[in-house]
This record gives structure tokens, sequence and C-alpha cells, in this order.
């Protein structure tokens, strides 16, 4: 879609909304839940004489009422506030929804709710996630297909089951191991196996593979390598690791990984 043109680009904005993190600060405090619900319809020119129920069937699609839409929108939670954005973009019946974090700033068991929401709505409607989130145990549990991002790229994509059961790449790996376990005991035992150096700057990223720096892999390769590698603050890398940024390829069947010791081949 970044080569289509004006026009071609208003044909398609329609079929994708998009559902913001902070459900407070996307909403316009000055107006009531039935402007900010029917806005895209004023915009496109489709409110007519049907907006107002649309705005009503979009509000109870989301667990809400048409007693709620002459309100604003400091009179609800932070939850409903989020299920008010939600049928904001649903409104104009899309066919692919982009969720930025959308139960961060939600309690633990309104984040349930909502997830059990999106999921029905998934099923009623048809629609296509594209579901933005840090918890690898909530995208586990929504998605599908995962892509695992460092620093601002790709390092490993594929089926969820897959992916979280055989990870590739070091990064995806700790990312699993971080999630918190149910039993204390296990919780405790565990150690964390992401190396103690900082995040890199994201603007000025290291050369070769970005996650060089912290990966326990490389290191242990190179600790155990006598030939091409580096010695980096006192730890041996890999030179390749250091110098070359790796591909993101196809791994068997498995997945793709951009790693060039990608932990299952």
């Amino acid at each position: 879609i970044t080569a289509f043109s004006h026009s071609q680009l208003q044909a398609v904005r329609d079929r994708m909304q998009v559902m913001f993190q902070d459900s407070r600060a996307s909403l316009n405090p000055r107006m009531t839940i039935e402007a900010i619900v029917g806005e895209p319809l004023v915009i496109r020119g489709k409110w007519g004489s049907v907006g107002r129920e649309r705005v009503h069937q979009a509000l109870a699609r989301v667990g809400l009422g048409p007693q709620h839409a002459k309100r604003l929108p400091h009179e609800f939670s932070g939850g409903q506030q989020q299920r008010i954005g939600l049928a904001r973009a649903l409104i104009l019946e899309p066919q692919l929804l982009v969720l930025d974090e959308p139960i961060s700033s939600l309690d633990v068991s309104i984040r349930a709710q909502m997830i059990n929401l999106l999921q029905d709505l998934q099923a009623e409607l048809r629609l296509s996630y594209v579901f933005i989130a840090h918890d690898l145990s909530v995208v586990h549990h929504i998605s599908d297909r995962i892509a695992v991002m460092y620093l601002g790229r790709i390092v490993e994509l594929g089926d969820t089951d897959l992916l979280c059961q055989n990870p590739l790449h070091p990064y995806t790996a700790n990312l699993i191991e971080a999630i918190p376990q149910p039993d204390p005991s296990a919780e405790n035992s565990r150690r964390p196996t992401l190396a103690t150096s900082g995040l890199p700057d994201p603007i000025d990223r290291p050369g070769g593979c970005a996650f060089h720096t912290r990966c326990q892999l490389a290191m242990a390769i190179g600790a155990n390598e006598t030939q091409n590698t580096v010695e980096i603050q006192g730890k041996r890398l890999p030179r390749r690791c250091v110098e070359e940024r790796p591909p993101l390829r196809q791994h068997r069947r498995l997945g793709w990984a951009a790693c060039h010791y990608a932990m299952c081949s």
C-alpha cells in the first residue's frame, strides 16, 4: 500500500482501523460518546438517517448500551474507555484492526475481558488483527502468527505454537523464559539468561547482528572457538555476528529467523 495513490489509499482506509494504547488520550474529552464513535461516519459522509442506530449497534458489540451515548469520556472507567475506542474502530466495518498495546493500561481482570471480547468479535466479524504487545503470553493467547522484533527489526517470524515451543532466535528464547510461572518455587528457581549489558541505542544500532551485545548463544560459541572471533568489552564473539547482519531466512519448516546460528538449525 506504500505505492498507492491518494485515491487508492482513500478506498482502503475504511477497511483498516486502529485501536490506540492510551484510551483516555485517544478520546476527545469535549465530545459525547455518540459523537466520538460516529465521527468516522460523519467524515465519510455516511451518517445519514441511520448514523445514530449504527453507533448504538457498535456500542452494543463492545458491551455498552444506548444509555452511554450522551455521556462524556471522563464518566467511564479505563476499561470502558477502551471499549469505546474499539467501537469507534468498528463503526466503518473494517477488515483489519491494528491494536497498539490495547490492554497494557488495564487491570489484569479487565485485560482478560478485553482479550475475550476481541476474540469473540474476530469470530463474529471475521476480522484480522495486528496485535502489538510486549507480553508474549498475551500475544501467544490471541495470535495465529507472531513476529518478534528487536531494535525495530523482525528477528523471528512463525506460527504461534511452533515459535513458542521451538524458538529459533536467542532473543525469542529469552522472551519465552521471562514469562512468569504460576508455580512460586519454579519462578524463584529460574535464572535469567539475558546478558546483563543494557539495551543498545536504537538510533545507533550495533553493526552485524544487533543482538550480539546481549546474546549468550554468541558468547558461548565465541568462548569455544579459537578462530574467526572478536573480543568486545571482555567478551569473545563470532566475527560474523559482529560484522554481518543476518538475513531473515527460513529454517527447515519451523519458521523464519535472522540469526547466523539459529537455535534449531
